[in-house]
């Protein structure tokens, strides 16, 4: 039976679904274990003692160290208002509006980006909404380090940009910036307003460890599927010949009572 060609073929596409189940249910292993890696980096990193920015990003044409995200950082310098960036379409609370980036002047020359957290979209899309100026002076600033954000490749007007991408911002502000931003968390001294904070990460699985056992489960089921319909297929093909008379079935005496016997 499984020799025909058509089963052949049924066994193929069998195969070739236990293949893609397969490779599916690796994609949300792999994405559950870059949840677990982003969580281990946040629960350790987050709440720990805040260390100088230059200590973690002592070269502005450095890397961005991975290990160190969402590690609380300090540093001291000279907000650069005018240099300021929103970045469009940012989410917070499920309402859009825009993340405020200022650069942070460093006594070494150098530029550290600081969002200073979200304000609502002004009342129509061509109005930039009101935001609250940031500090003149001095100011210790302690903040989240986050690498920056891939270019989404869009030409906006300026004082605009559509990711946090540092290469970008380091070309419009004509600033020295060093290769990582911060989350704002403090200012001393503190302004009289600010935007609103962003919210802490969050540190949820989801269910993509689920997913990728009910995909692994799956994996046979293809074949399986196949090899019942095969010998389902070979017991109606053999009731088929049967009714046709290509095998006779055995044909049982009748049976004889006691009352046919005193009778004959």
């Amino acid at each position: 039976m499984l020799r025909r060609p058509r089963w052949v073929g049924y066994l193929v596409l069998g195969v070739l679904f236990g293949i893609l189940t397969a490779n599916l249910g690796l994609w949300q292993w792999h994405r559950h274990e870059s949840k677990v890696e982003r969580r281990t980096l946040i629960e350790a990193n987050y709440d720990a003692a805040p260390v100088a920015v230059t200590t973690l990003l002592p070269d502005p044409e450095g890397t961005f160290p991975t290990a160190e995200q969402w590690r609380r950082v300090e540093a001291r310098g000279r907000y650069a208002p005018e240099l300021q960036h929103l970045v469009r379409n940012r989410p917070h609370e499920g309402v859009y509006g825009y993340e405020v980036l200022v650069p942070l002047l460093l006594d070494d020359g150098t530029a550290l980006v600081v969002d200073r957290g979200w304000v609502r979209n002004a009342a129509t899309a061509a109005t930039l909404p009101e935001v609250p100026v940031a500090p003149e002076g001095t100011i210790d600033v302690t903040g989240w380090l986050r690498p920056g954000e891939p270019d989404l490749g869009r030409d906006l007007p300026a004082g605009q940009v559509a990711s946090i991408d540092l290469p970008r911002l380091e070309e419009s502000t004509g600033l020295d910036v060093l290769p990582g931003y911060a989350v704002l968390d403090t200012e001393v001294p503190a302004p009289p307003t600010r935007p609103e904070p962003l919210g802490r990460p969050s540190t949820a699985l989801g269910s993509h460890f689920a997913y990728a056992l009910q995909w692994w489960l799956t994996v046979p089921v293809g074949v399986i599927l196949v090899l019942v319909m095969a010998r389902q297929t070979a017991r109606d093909e053999a009731v088929e010949r049967d009714g046709h008379g290509s095998v006779a079935a055995p044909v049982r005496p009748r049976k004889v009572r006691i009352w046919d016997e005193e009778d004959a």
